[in-house]
């Protein structure tokens, strides 16, 4: 396909869903066929019409699944689409109905439908914003209206519309539009009682907030609002957070971070999503707050001037992401090593020294050593870690537009690839093709050499981090917190340089004096093939990787690493 129709393509979908063009062309549709069954009932067109307007209506849970594929973090809520559309119909089997062809028999379950689909419209609301409020602390879950049940009630009235306009077309009974309808109002009465048991189960634990957390004393809070589909931020640090000995509970903002981390852990979870919410769970216990990114809602807790703030962020990398000035209004910044605090200093960020402390990397205290020189293995396993190409393109570092061609040359090798992209990458249209097309090359090389590469779901949610730092001899990725973490193993590494090259990338980049380095251009991988020479054979920068080590990591041994964090951690919580 030529680029600039791709384009066009691309441009009309985004458009189309940004207006909410499926709903729109519902609705018109409805209208006009509404509007023929007025003006002229018997038409040869009005049937058709309200036909179209029936399969488009019916059409309406495939639009919201793909919908919900976009952002998986929202539960498909049927109850309340197509309101005007269904209405609409409705009114158009009445004009039929009542018109010259024949008497008044629809009245009564027309009137029940069109009520039942005002109803739906006027919940919605009151389903799609009930939250999760706490989890974890026994006795006062509050129970949510089912989104299932709300479906069902979308499924009766919408059976109901679909059969009332039928017997309009063809002359039929509608008694069976009215078994759907009644059997509609069931449903909906079961969603009013949820709604108000969840109103009351909210007003209950809002009162009792205060008395719950005097109870549980809380010593400090791990704050986390980020994207859904990035609950690796409060994975990597929750295991370290618990044993830190004390109680704490999980402050989390958003609907879609409270299902997240009520995965990862037992700790008491609360949902905190305005401003004004946060008051009541600032309790005298409190003393610390620990933050695993810069998210912008961060700010609502550092208002509380009293508590210490501390920001662990979630990886060390010389992106410019980690120098940002937000970093500042932390009272403390844990960092890994001392290059993480030189890094401000050298983008001219002007920081206090008594801001930082370094921590190491707990959570690479399971790291493998490599076992012997990558010369002498004769089969590597290499794991290719690219980041994404970042919100803007500044930060844009990731190696994946290059990607099939580093996978190919490591092929060509005869290596084994294991391949863990950045959770991110599945939301940038081109890394996700990417990470598609070198899926679909270690997949073809599985079978046609069986070679056990590691990739998709394997990779990289069944298998952490370091287990795959632990399953490689090798590792090739680009300006990413995982090179920095990669140190500690002292196995070969190389980079893709994207946004700067030559001297201007080690220079940009001091990470990457002790890495293999290549160019990525134009999609290409320029000089990936000498890269893979040093790396898998001499490996002449097994040194610089060494005196790396601890500029990046600090000198703590790695099976000290998640004690040096404890021990300063603790520090903050007396």
């Amino acid at each position: 396909m030529p680029p600039l129709l791709k384009s066009a393509i691309s441009s009309i979908r985004f458009i189309w869903r940004a207006i909410g063009g499926f709903s729109i062309a519902c609705d018109l549709l409805a209208v006009i066929a509404v509007i023929s069954a007025v003006a002229a009932p018997q038409s040869p067109v009005t049937r058709p019409l309200l036909a179209a307007s029936l399969v488009l209506i019916v059409a309406t849970p495939v639009n919201a699944a793909i919908a919900s594929r976009r952002d998986p973090s929202q539960s498909t809520l049927l109850m309340g689409t197509a309101t005007l559309a269904r209405i609409l119909v409705v009114l158009g089997a009445l004009a039929i109905e009542f018109g010259p062809a024949g008497p008044a028999e629809g009245l009564l379950t027309a009137t029940l439908l069109c009520l039942l689909v005002l109803g739906e419209q006027a919940s919605r609301s009151a389903v799609r914003s009930a939250a999760p409020q706490v989890a974890n602390i026994p006795g006062w879950d509050v129970p949510l209206p089912s989104v299932a049940i709300a479906n069902w009630l979308y499924a009766a009235s919408t059976t109901g519309v679909l059969l009332l306009v039928s017997a309009a077309i063809f002359g039929v009974t509608v008694l069976p539009a009215t078994v759907a309808s009644v059997l509609g109002f069931g449903f909906a009465g079961v969603i009013g009682f949820q709604a108000v048991r969840y109103l009351h189960g909210r007003n209950r634990l809002e009162a009792n907030l205060p008395r719950i957390l005097g109870k549980l004393k809380p010593v400090f809070a791990f704050h986390w609002q980020a994207p859904a589909g990035t609950a690796y931020q409060a994975s990597m640090w929750l295991p370290y957070l618990d044993r830190l000995g004390v109680p704490y509970f999980v402050l989390v903002r958003t609907k879609a971070n409270f299902y997240d981390v009520a995965k990862l852990t037992d700790a008491p979870i609360i949902l905190r999503v305005g401003l004004e919410d946060l008051d009541p769970i600032v309790c005298p216990s409190l003393k610390v707050v620990f933050y695993a990114n810069t998210a912008v809602r961060n700010s609502h807790m550092i208002r509380f001037p009293h508590l210490t703030h501390i920001q662990l962020n979630h990886g060390d990398s010389d992106k410019i992401a980690s120098v940002s000035p937000t970093f500042r209004q932390y009272d403390k910044n844990f960092v890994a090593g001392q290059a993480a605090i030189d890094r401000f200093a050298k983008h001219g960020v002007l920081t206090r020294a008594d801001q930082f402390v370094i921590v190491s990397r707990p959570q690479l205290e399971s790291v493998h050593m490599a076992a012997a020189p990558i010369g002498t293995v004769t089969t590597p396993t290499v794991l290719y870690s690219p980041t994404w190409s970042g919100f803007y393109e500044d930060s844009n570092y990731s190696s994946l537009s290059a990607g099939r061609r580093v996978v190919e040359a490591l092929l060509a090798r005869g290596c084994t690839v294991v391949f863990r992209p950045h959770p991110y990458s599945g939301r940038h249209k081109g890394n996700a093709e990417a990470c598609l097309e070198i899926i679909d090359l270690l997949t073809t090389d599985a079978r046609a050499t069986g070679r056990a590469h590691l990739f998709g779901p394997t990779a990289e949610t069944e298998m952490s981090v370091v287990d795959c730092f632990n399953a490689c001899d090798a590792m090739i990725s680009d300006v990413s917190s995982v090179v920095s973490d990669f140190l500690i193993s002292d196995k070969p590494f190389a980079m893709g340089a994207v946004s700067a090259h030559g001297e201007a990338f080690l220079a940009e980049f001091p990470l990457a004096e002790a890495a293999y380095v290549f160019d990525v251009v134009d999609g290409e991988a320029v000089g990936i093939e000498a890269v893979l020479d040093d790396m898998l054979g001499p490996d002449s920068k097994a040194e610089a990787r060494r005196s790396l080590r601890s500029y990046y990591l600090s000198d703590t041994p790695t099976d000290k690493v998640a004690d040096r964090f404890i021990e300063e951690a603790r520090k903050f919580l007396v």
